[in-house]
C-alpha cells in the first residue's frame, strides 16, 4: 500500500514552493495566451468610451498624454509572469502547510492527498466565488463599489472553505456506510446546501453595461477560470509527482 505523505515540514515546504512556482508560471502562460487578448479588447472599449466622454466635456483640453498609463501594456504583460510566479510560490507554501497538518487526519497516499487538496482548493477558493461573483474585464464595474465587491468576494471564499469543510466532515461521518451512493451523495449534498444558502444570503452584483459585448465578457471569464484551474491542478499534480519521486528515493535508500 502506498505510503501516506512523508517528509519533514521543511521538505514539504520546499516541495510546495517548487510546485507552486511551476504552477504559477503555467498559469501565467494560460493567462497570457487566453486572457491578454480579451483584456486588450476591453481596454480598447474603455479608452474609446473615455475619449468620447472627455471630448464631449472639454474638447480643447483633451490630449493623448492624459490617458497614458503608469505602466505600459508591454510592462504589464512582462509583469504577468512575475506576478503569477510569486503568487504560485505563496500558494505553494500555504498548500504544503495545509498538507502537513492534513496528513495527520487521513490515510490517503501522499500523491492522492496532494491531488485531492488541489481540486478541493480550486473548488473552495476559485469555483465557489466565481459562480457568484465572476471576474470582470476592464471597463466593467463601478470604481465606487470596489471595496464592497472585494469584501463580498472574500465572503464567498470563506463560504467555499466552509462548504468544503462541511463536505469533508460529512464524508467522514458516512465513510462506514456500505452504500457507495450514500458515501458520494451525502458530502456532495452537504456541500451544495451550504453553498446554496450562502449564495441566497449574499447580494447580487451586476455592473456590466448593456452595451458591453457579451461574447467578450464570456470569453474573458472563461479565460480567468481556465487560468485559476491551471494554477490549482498543476499545483496538485506537480506536488504529487514530487511526492512520488521522494517516496521512490526513500524506498531505494532503504532497500540499499
Amino acid at each position: 500500500m502506498p505510503l501516506t505523505l512523508q517528509g519533514t515540514f521543511v521538505q514539504l515546504l520546499v516541495r510546495g514552493l517548487l510546485a507552486g512556482l511551476i504552477a504559477g508560471l503555467l498559469a501565467g502562460a494560460v493567462a497570457f495566451t487566453l486572457g491578454e487578448p480579451h483584456i486588450d479588447s476591453a481596454i480598447a472599449i474603455e479608452e474609446s468610451a473615455g475619449e468620447h466622454s472627455h471630448e464631449a466635456a472639454t474638447p480643447a483640453a483633451h490630449s493623448h498624454d492624459d490617458d497614458e498609463a503608469l505602466v505600459s501594456r508591454d510592462g504589464q504583460r512582462a509583469g504577468l509572469f512575475l506576478a503569477t510566479g510569486l503568487a504560485g510560490l505563496a500558494l505553494g507554501a500555504i498548500f504544503a502547510t495545509v498538507l502537513h497538518y492534513a496528513r495527520r487526519f487521513t490515510r490517503l497516499p501522499g500523491a492522492v492527498l496532494a491531488l485531492v487538496a488541489g481540486i478541493l482548493g480550486w473548488v473552495a477558493i476559485e469555483a465557489v466565488p466565481f459562480f457568484k461573483y465572476p471576474a470582470n474585464p476592464p471597463a466593467v464595474g463601478d470604481p465606487d463599489t470596489i471595496d464592497q465587491r472585494t469584501w463580498l468576494w472574500l465572503a464567498t471564499v470563506v463560504l467555499g472553505l466552509a462548504a468544503v469543510a462541511v463536505g469533508i466532515y460529512v464524508a467522514k461521518v458516512v465513510a462506514a456506510q456500505q452504500s457507495v451512493a450514500v458515501r458520494v451523495a451525502a458530502p456532495l449534498a452537504a456541500f451544495g446546501v451550504v453553498v446554496g444558502v450562502g449564495y441566497a444570503l449574499l447580494p447580487g452584483i451586476d455592473e456590466v453595461g448593456a452595451d458591453f459585448p457579451a461574447t467578450l465578457l464570456w470569453d474573458f471569464r472563461l479565460s480567468s477560470l481556465a487560468t485559476q484551474a491551471t494554477l490549482w491542478i498543476a499545483l496538485g499534480l506537480v506536488f504529487a509527482f514530487l511526492t512520488d519521486r521522494a517516496s521512490s528515493k526513500a524506498r531505494e535508500s532503504v532497500a540499499a
